[in-house]
């Protein structure tokens, strides 16, 4: 059962990280191996906005959809990914992101376990690779939209 959890200083504002984590329809143009989204629903839960959306992640010969339903917390700066359908028997994600030293404390965790057997044994060996490629993919992808932090050009 492949679990991570990372914390990142970046030096982006916190709610710059929020929004473009929160904006899932766009994860095809930078996110590794994503290359669809659909997004099948929209609500409000008290203060916090709720989307239901169909992924497709597709890598070598693999293809596989599953369907999350994300709430994203504007006032605590938290999206919390809660699994709903597809290849994994549970999938766990959670982003909190803090103020911090004129940037951003960002506290990731994921955690997943495939139906199949095979599909675990695959991606075990693969997986902290993975996930450190996709986490980066934002961070590089808020560089692209924000500009370089000073701190990363040294």
């Amino acid at each position: 059962m492949p679990a991570h959890k990372e914390i990142r200083e970046v030096g982006h504002s916190p709610q710059q990280l929020f929004d473009l984590v929160s904006d899932i329809e766009k994860y095809p143009e930078f996110l590794p191996w994503c290359i669809g989204v659909r997004v099948r629903e929209r609500g409000i839960a008290g203060e916090n906005k709720i989307i239901v959306a169909d992924v497709l992640i597709s890598y070598k010969m693999f293809r596989e959809k599953f369907r999350s339903r994300v709430e994203v917390n504007p006032k605590t700066l938290s999206i919390d990914v809660e699994y709903l359908s597809g290849p994994f028997k549970h999938l766990d994600n959670h982003w909190k992101f803090e103020p911090h030293d004129g940037g951003t404390r960002v506290d990731f965790a994921v955690d997943f376990e495939f139906k199949s057997r095979i599909l675990e044994r695959m991606v075990s060996g693969l997986f902290d690779r993975a996930v450190h490629k996709v986490v980066t993919a934002f961070f590089d992808r808020a560089d692209e939209l924000y500009g370089v932090p000073v701190e990363r050009n040294e």
